[in-house]
Formats: structure tokens, C-alpha cells, sequence
């Protein structure tokens, strides 16, 4: 007697799996969104990013880097370099009422030299991203 079994496998396409963003994080600052510019700010805890980005922030993100990107799957794949102390990311809607209707990802954990991912389904809208324990600016990220 030959016994056959089927099983269904899921299948999945290249628009399935998601997009992988990268994001590197420096004192007070991500490089790409400020388009790769290393400021070569000094940070030992969030206080000291606090006094730069109040020093810095508003002509810091005139020249930033929006990220505009498809509705979708995504990864935010974040390195900690060179900031000595833990870090998180944290994306959310850009008004209050986009933050309760638009998806947010968050977390911490990021270590001194590591990597870590956040994954999202992003919906058309306009969202921020900063790290509130490296005290980035409000970085934009408009979904279409």
C-alpha cells in the first residue's frame, strides 16, 4: 500500500517579502537621513544630544532626507555606531491624529555595534521616525 500525503505550502511571491531599509545611527543623528553627512557629534548620554538638537535640529532637517517610499512591508534595519550607550527607533504618524490612525513600530535594545530589525506594513501617509534615546531629530517619511 503506497500512502501519499499532500500538504499545502504557502507561496510566496517577490511582493510578498518585505523591503529592507537601512538606517544607521551616530550620535544624535541617522547618517542616511541626513544625507550621509557625518556631524561628528560627541554623546555620552541623552543630555548632550538634547543641547545639540536644540543648538542644530531646525537647520539639520531643512536639508534632511525625506524617505519616500511605496505602501508596503518593510524592515527598518538600524545600526548603532560609535554611540556608547543603548538606543531604540521609533516610527509613528507625523500628527497626532496620523499617529493614532497610521501603523508605529518601536523598541530598544540597541546595543553599542549592533543591529537590530523593525518590521511594519506601511499605509499611505505622512509618518516620523527619530530615537528617543540618542535624541534624533523628527526625520520624515512620506507613504504613497
Amino acid at each position: 500500500m503506497v500512502v501519499c500525503a499532500l500538504f499545502a505550502l504557502p507561496v510566496y511571491g517577490a511582493t510578498d517579502l518585505p523591503r529592507v531599509i537601512e538606517l544607521t545611527q551616530l550620535p544624535c543623528q541617522f547618517l542616511e537621513s541626513e544625507n550621509g553627512i557625518d556631524r561628528k557629534y560627541v554623546s555620552r548620554s541623552i543630555k548632550d544630544c538634547e543641547a545639540i538638537n536644540a543648538k542644530t535640529s531646525k537647520e539639520r532637517l531643512a536639508g534632511a532626507k525625506v524617505l519616500e517610499l511605496k505602501a508596503g512591508k518593510y524592515v527598518f534595519r538600524v545600526t548603532n555606531r560609535n554611540v556608547p550607550y543603548e538606543l531604540g527607533f521609533w516610527l509613528r504618524g507625523a500628527s497626532t491624529v496620523a499617529r493614532v490612525t497610521l501603523p508605529s513600530v518601536s523598541g530598544g535594545g540597541l546595543l553599542p555595534g549592533r543591529t537590530r530589525d523593525y518590521e511594519i506594513d506601511l499605509k499611505p501617509g505622512e509618518y516620523v521616525y527619530s530615537c528617543p534615546l540618542n535624541t534624533t531629530p523628527d526625520y520624515r517619511l512620506t507613504v504613497r
